[in-house]
Parts: C-alpha cells; sequence; structure tokens
C-alpha cells in the first residue's frame, strides 16, 4: 500500500516540524482509516432538536488550534463546562487541560470516534481537525486523508446519530475565476490548493447528507482571521497578525504582499460568535447551509496607517513573496453575506479600528506601547 507509507513517513516529517497556517488547526494524523460504515439508501436522519432548558453536548475535533480553545471557552460559558469536549491528537497544554473536559479523538479512527459519541452522548460536533493550504501543499496524500477522509467519518457517524454537524469552510473555497468584488454565497469555485478542494468538497457533501438524509449540517466561510493569543504562522492573511508583534518587538515591519491587496478579515471573537449563532438559528431560518461571512476588507497599507496610529514610528517595508501574492489574488476581496445577515441575524461587532485597538489592548503592555501612548 504504498500511499499509505507514504503518508506515514509524511506524518513523521510533520511531527518534527513546526507546520504553519492561519487560522484552523493543523492536525497531524497515525494513520489512514476508512468508515466502514456504508449508509442505506433507504435511510432517513434528522437533527434533534433541544427544548429551553437542555444543552446540547458537544465535542469539538482539532480543538488545540486557534479557533478550537476559543470556541470551547465561548461554549462553555453558554451550555457548561462539562458539556463541552475538546478533542485532539496533541497534547494539550495545562491551561486548556485543566479549563474543562479534554479527550484525544482521531479523526481517522472511525471506531474511536463513534465510541466518543455514543458514549458522552454528544448531540453537537465542530469539526476543525484539517491541514491548512501550505502544508496540505507540500503533502498532499497526508491532506487528502486529513481533510477529505476524516470528512466522511465524520459525516457518517454525524448522520448515524443525528447529531448537529458544523464544519468551517474559507475563503480558499474559491479561485481565479470566482467573482471577487464582491464574492457572493454561490457562484463559480474553482481553487487551486488541495485545501480549497477540500473544503468545496466539505460543502457539497454536507449539503448532499442534508438532503439526501436529512443531516443538520451547518458551514460557514471564514474571511482572515486575526487573533491576539496565535502567533502568525507564515499564512496567506497573516500578514494582519504579524504587523502587531513586530509594531511592539522592533518597531519595524516588512510585509510580504502588496500595499493594495484587499481581502477579507474578521477578528476572532466575531467569528467565533457568527459560529455559535448559526448554530443556534432555527432550522427553518436557513434558506442554505453554507453562508459567507463578513466584518471588514482592507489592505496592508490601510491596516499599517491604523496601527501607526498607536505605535507612528511603524516603519513599513514591502518584500513580496510571489506565491502568497498569487494567492491573495486570486482570493475574494470582499465578501458578500447578506443572506447571514438576513437569514439569522448576522452582525459583526468589530470594524478596523476596533480590532486594532483591541489587539493592541492585549499585546500592548510592552513599552513601546506605552511611550507610543
Amino acid at each position: 500500500m504504498p500511499v499509505v507509507k507514504s503518508v506515514s513517513r509524511a506524518v513523521s516529517q510533520l511531527l518534527q516540524s513546526s507546520g504553519c497556517g492561519c487560522g484552523i488547526s493543523i492536525v497531524p494524523v497515525r494513520c489512514i482509516g476508512v468508515s466502514p460504515r456504508q449508509v442505506a439508501s433507504d435511510a432517513s436522519f434528522h437533527s434533534v432538536s433541544f427544548s429551553e432548558s437542555d444543552h446540547p453536548r458537544v465535542l469539538i475535533t482539532g480543538g488545540l488550534g486557534q479557533l478550537g480553545v476559543g470556541l470551547a471557552k465561548l461554549l462553555r460559558k453558554h451550555f457548561g463546562k462539562n458539556n463541552v469536549i475538546l478533542s485532539d491528537i496533541r497534547k494539550p497544554a495545562d491551561s486548556v487541560f485543566y479549563s474543562g473536559p479534554f479527550i484525544y479523538a482521531d479523526i481517522l479512527d472511525y471506531k474511536n470516534l463513534r465510541e466518543i459519541v455514543v458514549n458522552n452522548r454528544i448531540t453537537w460536533l465542530f469539526h476543525y481537525s484539517a491541514l491548512l493550504s501550505a502544508v496540505g501543499e507540500a503533502n498532499v496524500p497526508l491532506a487528502r486523508a486529513v481533510n477529505i477522509t476524516g470528512l466522511h467519518n465524520v459525516l457518517d457517524i454525524a448522520a448515524e446519530h443525528n447529531l448537529r454537524l458544523f464544519v468551517p469552510s474559507t475563503i480558499g473555497a474559491f479561485g481565479p475565476t470566482s467573482p471577487r468584488d464582491p464574492t457572493p454565497d454561490l457562484c463559480i469555485q474553482r481553487p487551486r490548493t488541495i485545501y480549497g478542494v477540500s473544503k468545496v468538497h466539505a460543502e457539497l457533501m454536507g449539503e448532499y447528507y442534508h438532503y439526501r438524509y436529512g443531516l443538520d449540517f451547518r458551514c460557514l466561510r471564514y474571511p482572515g482571521i486575526i487573533s491576539a493569543d496565535s502567533q502568525p504562522g507564515g499564512g496567506t492573511t497573516d500578514y494582519a497578525v504579524q504587523i502587531f508583534h513586530d509594531a511592539i518587538k522592533t518597531g519595524k515591519f516588512q510585509c510580504n504582499l502588496k500595499p493594495d491587496t484587499r481581502l477579507p478579515m474578521m477578528y476572532i471573537d466575531d467569528c467565533l460568535k457568527a459560529t455559535l449563532e448559526v448554530m443556534e438559528a432555527p432550522t427553518e431560518a436557513l434558506s442554505m447551509r453554507t453562508y459567507n461571512i463578513s466584518a471588514m476588507s482592507f489592505t496592508p497599507e490601510e491596516l499599517a496607517q491604523e496601527v501607526q496610529k498607536h505605535v507612528p514610528e511603524l516603519q513599513v517595508t514591502y518584500n513580496v513573496d510571489e506565491v502568497r501574492q498569487a494567492i491573495a489574488d486570486s482570493w475574494p476581496m470582499n465578501f458578500d453575506d447578506r443572506n447571514a445577515r438576513r437569514d439569522w441575524g448576522w452582525k459583526h461587532d468589530y470594524d478596523l479600528p476596533e480590532l486594532v485597538t483591541t489587539m493592541f489592548s492585549f499585546l500592548g503592555s510592552d513599552s513601546r506601547i506605552a511611550q507610543a501612548n
């Protein structure tokens, strides 16, 4: 089985290196697993509904990434600490381990994942396990296994056990032939990375399972997510995080995108809020299963100007990375999220000035910020 051997070698290399990404957890795996379950042609599944006094029992896969830990914190405030289980195949930090239930879960181990769902009476599943674009291009068989085979396992288990399933998508699900300004919910999607292809696959498979089997599948296309809690990992939109660290540490920032490169962005609190809101939305309110969500759209030059209001001495230069620039040029400049705002009342809280102020409030205790103020 040459593919399995190739993936095993790739896993070893990935575990020995520091993978990079910009938003969703990068999850190494032990082996390729194929779901032993086949959905019967006459199957019919329906999502569990909750009364006001009930709380969902939540499982988050790939939970040690940028979004998983923050989502667990938000959900535990709403539903109680013991009703939200964080999972991954990596060892959590003490602060994460002791903050609430944590369990080992390999999305390619169908039997183990199924046992977790059954034993913990899971009713909502947030599937964040994925290899991002940079790592995925370096290990396409591994990305195919994690992002596609893992998704199939989750879809089968969610359908079999009547779960409400959330799978995030991304601006990377669009390609150079998609309309860019604005990009609507429904348009041509021809991404050119395995990560983007796998996300289009997830959108379509989730929608198919919904219409074919009644699975309560919900999906949001995230823009670039900005968070003070995570270090930039070299992704295309990570310049928007790196500039804050460089402004504080050195007062000099070199951007790897052109100054007029416009991309949709969102502060992490808005991202997590939208995720909870779409999961809580009544089924009858949803006119589709995958929605764009947006908060702001800016260029590196516009961001630098806003940052310089806090750190006037910040020096900004540009050294364009042609690979990242080509990716950015194929992505949306603005998301059209009118359907989300109409159907389930989506409304963002953070625009560019609020974003910059909030980032510095978390990162800016450094003396450089004190001097700037």
